[in-house]
């Protein structure tokens, strides 16, 4: 089974409209939606969810009323700020503000009358899904949440799962953008990572640290230049940089109306969608599949 992971320095170079691409030509592959902070894979491929489940992140406190006498010893032992004597003088109440807190678990050891436990925070939800092109597995993680990385690595498990139940030889993952720890848990072992960039500056620094990143993996990467007629120059000059370091050179996409409308559309470039895009993406699809078997 072949994990292939298409990932960016930074957001909106196109991985998503690759991976789209990539999802309507490939046979008997499952699709995974790793962006889990801002997911955009579904609004191409339209899923119908089958099943979902909550995300628990770290625990926090809670406050058992029943048992609660309202004595304030945790009030003060609490750092975050997140334990405060409620209501008016007569009646004072304590109350737990769970965004604030962080899980430490000190006013639940110190509370006599243990009326304060640690429960699962839902922090986000996972999602199996069916799509015209197979089963896609994807997330969405709660606002202003962290533990992106586990969730992350949830999609990927859960993944792995449903290709080997339906005996799939592929596993397509749109990643993350940026260099952290979700994008860290998006590659870890997966078979090839496709670095999709821009020839602009800040594209070409970003590609240079996701590169730099990937490399610490030690498996194959390719490099994807989106847009490269708009800086034929700099895109000469990125694939350069990519195969100075050991890179394969996938190829490179032009800017197209025709594929910018049908995106806009909320539609996949597949291979029925004829413009000078799809056509290179073809191109790359084929390099990919060469690649991945040999490795």
């Amino acid at each position: 089974m072949k994990e292939i992971v298409i990932v960016s320095g930074k957001g909106g170079t196109g991985k998503t409209t690759l991976l789209g691409y990539l999802a309507s030509v490939v046979e008997n592959a499952v699709t995974a939606d790793c962006d889990v902070d801002a997911p955009n894979l579904h609004l191409l491929l339209k899923p119908k969810i089958l099943h979902r489940e909550d995300f628990a992140g770290m625990k926090v406190a809670t406050i058992i009323s029943s048992k609660c006498t309202n004595c304030g010893k945790c009030v003060p032992v609490c750092r975050f700020n997140a334990i405060k004597s409620v209501g008016n003088p007569g009646l004072m109440k304590v109350a737990i503000d769970q965004g604030s807190c962080e899980g430490c678990a000190l006013c639940s050891r110190i509370c006599p009358s243990k009326a304060i436990k640690m429960v699962d925070k839902k922090v986000g939800e996972w999602f199996i899904s069916k799509t015209v092109f197979g089963t896609m597995v994807h997330a969405l993680l709660e606002p202003g949440e962290d533990n992106s990385g586990k969730l992350v690595a949830m999609v990927k498990q859960r993944a792995r799962m449903a290709a080997k139940e339906e005996g799939a030889e592929t596993i397509l993952v749109d990643g993350p953008p940026g260099i952290g720890c979700p994008v860290i848990s998006s590659l870890s072992g997966c078979s090839l990572a496709i670095i999709v960039t821009e020839p602009t500056e800040s594209g070409f620094s970003d590609a240079k640290r996701i590169m730099d990143l990937a490399k610490g993996f030690n498996l194959p990467i390719g490099l994807v230049t989106n847009k490269a007629d708009l800086n034929e120059e700099l895109a000469r000059r990125i694939e350069e940089h990519a195969a100075a370091e050991g890179a394969h050179i996938l190829g490179s996409i032009p800017y197209d109306e025709v594929l910018a409308n049908t995106m806009a559309q909320g539609r996949t470039a597949g291979k029925n969608v004829a413009s000078p895009a799809t056509h290179a993406m073809s191109r790359i699809h084929k390099k990919m599949m060469d690649l991945v078997g040999q490795a």
